[in-house]
């Protein structure tokens, strides 16, 4: 999955009005005596050669795709839960949201029932445990794929600041965050024309997804935002480069991070391996061979991913289930890997030689399998909480005040402890 590759919004009132119709109807087009079971998905999922393997598989079959924007999607698939109606058969979602709705669990099949417990060794551990409620006997959702963590850098620009532009070398530069704030120093001093990074915001969110628990508790969900070390820490790591104005202070996704991406208007950007895709799309041809790959600070995280699921309003519940293991399956995820960079969350598939040994062209023929595949063995869970979709914003906004000088970096933070405990009231 990709949060952000397209945001498709053209197409978010028509997908929004298909998704009302998708629990109206059950049979495929008109008289073909096939069963169509709608796949609602946001961003880039890489599953439409799949859709063609798998009608081609059971022509019984028709498979129709929903697509929609990352917000739409998890705002429309609540709304129609709420209402009762117009949710598609498969539906897609993102980790962020998954404690969210496994409390509205009564309204999805759990896949348990259907013996998704079977297949629990597909996935890394931790990977199963996000899609599962707490005491493991409600399957919500299967995962598709995950999200680990590389920094992407600019060769040409690291070096015209005097830095390594070997992806070894740069490594080296950053074991630890803190070394990151001073490689970000070192460059500012010899590259003041450029920026060392896209934002506060994203070297944040790098940071978060490497701890086990940021906002809430995963013992019981109270809300630690406010006591949690690591989670001050990562903000004014970020934040102080943000304050020192070595960031191009632009969002991630929008059109002017786009443009400074083909301008070349920063070196480094955290990097999820979905993240690639984006990059190639905003850089264009002219920019193949600029960037590289390396290793994270930290050595690992994960930043996405998504599962499947199965709602209740489903009129074909044996049929979507047999479409979501079909899909999630490591074999699958494996060609989707291949085909579109996007990292499995399947061990059999990402330890795969065809997957470990992929290069990019694109990204100076960096090792992206090896690289991804190796921060994806040493994964840790990531608790988000019920209300982490809420509270986490606060934050972002937060670090941008301090980018734009609105805000120290104490003021920032104070009114985003304010606004996170006022949310979750």
């Amino acid at each position: 999955m990709t949060i952000g590759r397209s945001f498709y919004s053209a197409l978010v009132l028509s997908t929004a009005l298909l998704m009302v119709l998708g629990g109206c109807g059950g049979a495929g087009g008109a008289g073909s005596g096939k069963i169509e079971i709608k796949v609602a998905t946001f961003g880039e999922f890489g599953y439409e050669p799949l859709f063609e393997e798998y009608e081609a598989q059971h022509p019984n079959i028709d498979l129709a795709p929903q697509v929609s924007d990352f917000e739409a999607h998890h705002k429309g698939l609540a709304t129609h839960l709420a209402g009762g109606s117009g949710v598609a058969d498969v539906v897609a979602i993102e980790e962020q949201y998954m404690p969210q709705f496994l409390q509205s669990k009564d309204k999805f099949v759990n896949l348990a029932d259907s013996g998704a417990k079977e297949l629990q060794g597909q996935w890394a551990p931790w990977k199963w445990e996000q899609g599962v409620s707490k005491d493991g006997s409600f399957v919500l959702g299967l995962g598709t794929d995950m999200g680990g963590l590389a920094l992407c850098y600019r060769r040409d620009l690291f070096g015209k600041a005097g830095l390594p532009t070997d992806r070894d070398e740069v490594a080296k530069l950053w074991p630890t965050w803190e070394e990151f704030a001073r490689a970000a120093d070192r460059f500012s001093a010899a590259a003041p024309d450029a920026k060392f990074a896209d934002s506060a915001g994203s070297i944040y969110t790098a940071i978060l997804n490497q701890s086990e628990e940021n906002f809430f508790s995963k013992a019981d969900d109270s809300f630690i935002a406010d006591r949690n070390p690591n989670l001050r820490r990562a903000f004014e790591i970020a934040g102080k480069i943000g304050a020192k104005g070595q960031t191009a202070k632009v969002t991630t996704y929008t059109q002017a991070w786009n443009v400074a991406v083909k301008q070349g208007s920063f070196a480094v950007m955290n990097c999820p391996a979905w993240m690639l895709e984006q990059i190639k799309e905003a850089g264009g041809n002219a920019n193949t061979g600029v960037w590289d790959v390396t290793t994270v600070p930290g050595n690992s995280g994960n930043q996405g991913g998504s599962y499947l699921t199965v709602p209740k309003q489903s009129s074909h519940q044996k049929e979507a289930y047999d479409v979501v293991t079909w899909l999630t399956a490591p074999e699958q995820q494996k060609k989707i890997f291949l085909q579109s960079g996007i990292l499995p969350s399947a061990p059999a598939a990402y330890q795969a030689p065809e997957v470990v040994s992929k290069t990019d062209p694109y990204f100076n023929n960096a090792p992206v399998g090896k690289i991804y595949a190796a921060a994806a063995d040493s994964l840790q869970p990531h608790y988000r909480g019920p209300k982490d979709s809420v509270v986490r914003p606060k934050f972002g906004l937060a670090l941008g005040r301090v980018e734009n000088g609105k805000q120290t970096l104490d003021e920032a933070w104070n009114e985003a402890v304010q606004q996170a405990r006022e949310a979750v009231k």
